[in-house]
């Protein structure tokens, strides 16, 4: 919701005629990139991307809120009175995180095929309600953004968002469905990552910067923006697997391992000690293997390889910005700034 805000103020104010060649991005894909930030705002004063959109998102907050406690509670109050309780439960005041309704119906979903006990440090919507009711208030809450976006009457940017979800279904379905052999691809997961974690970001911004009549190399831009920092975000996610606590992420930690899940720290750490296999293959039949994991993990070069990944992305994110044409505009110029920032504050992010 954040970077949506940020670039359709960026978008919004951008020349439709004028764009520099993004050559420099897409000659810089390879996984070997030396990790740097490059951006021409490095040098201008900080901006908090939060405070400078503030009035926006607390709006959206209140409409989203509104929309999904009310007209829920409205339309099924009198036949599914828990459905109604289900669907506002992440919406109600006081509950940090993400208020976008398709990431809480993925989150739910999520929790419910993780077993998860908790999530932003209360109780899951599948451990409160159980997963029948909780998988239905997704599907509901994924019905109420449809109908909000349909609203629009702008085709492009529904038919972005339905791909965001048939990306968000695939990842789910590859990281079931894949083999041993497939998880330990570093291809394999970075296609789950990008389809899991960052459609969704890429999407949603390709769709502000259509939303604001912009041409399709801005537009893509925005995308590449996105995608990037989705990326780096869901990197950074699974460092913080390993190394925050539970109080700190608001649920367990330890979660992808124990469940049989390989992330990028770990497969950076097989490269090195090619015996981990056997251990991960086994981790969620035997407890005790995730002990030897994680010694195997202190030692190799996983967490810092997997930060270095990050750093490449969240690099590639600020480049997009930094293509974007020359604006003399206060606003749209402060917006850029803070959507730099954006990508330095994920890497840095202990929660």
């Amino acid at each position: 919701m954040l970077f949506s805000q940020l670039v359709y103020r960026i978008a919004a104010r951008t020349p439709r005629n004028s764009l520099p060649s993004c050559r420099w991005i897409l000659s810089h894909r390879r996984y070997g990139h030396q990790p740097t930030f490059r951006n021409s705002n490095e040098n201008k004063k900080h901006l908090d991307p939060f405070s400078l959109v503030g009035d926006e998102l607390s709006l959206i907050s209140m409409r989203l809120r509104s929309m999904v406690v009310a007209e829920i509670h409205l339309d099924t109050m009198l036949q599914v009175p828990e459905l109604a309780s289900a669907a506002g439960y992440f919406f109600k005041e006081g509950v940090e995180g993400k208020k976008l309704c398709p990431t809480v119906a993925s989150l739910i979903h999520d929790d419910v095929l993780d077993d998860a006990d908790t999530r932003r440090g209360i109780g899951s919507l599948s451990s409160v309600m159980g997963n029948k009711l909780a998988i239905l208030a997704g599907d509901l809450l994924i019905s109420r953004a449809f109908v909000a976006l349909a609203s629009l009457k702008h085709t492009e940017v529904v038919s972005l968002m339905a791909t965001a979800l048939k990306n968000l279904v695939s990842g789910e379905t590859m990281q079931m469905t894949a083999t041993f052999e497939q998880c330990c691809s570093m291809e394999c997961y970075m296609q789950k990552t990008y389809n899991k974690t960052a459609a969704l970001v890429s999407n949603s911004c390709k769709a502000v910067a259509y939303l604001s009549g912009q041409r399709e190399e801005v537009a893509t831009l925005a995308f590449e923006y996105g995608k990037n920092l989705g990326l780096a975000y869901q990197l950074i996610d699974d460092i913080l697997d390993f190394t925050g606590t539970s109080a700190s992420l608001g649920k367990a930690s330890l979660t992808d391992l124990r469940n049989g899940i390989i992330t990028a720290p770990i497969l950076f750490a097989m490269e090195e000690f090619p015996q981990l296999r056997a251990f991960i293959n086994s981790s969620s039949d035997n407890p005790a293997n995730v002990d030897v994991i994680l010694e195997y993990l202190g030692k190799s070069h996983g967490i810092q390889r997997t930060t270095e990944l990050a750093l490449k992305h969240a690099s590639l994110a600020a480049a997009a910005i930094d293509s974007l044409p020359e604006t003399h505009d206060v606003d749209a110029t402060n917006a850029r700034t803070a959507l730099v920032h954006i990508t330095q504050k994920i890497i840095t992010r202990n929660k």
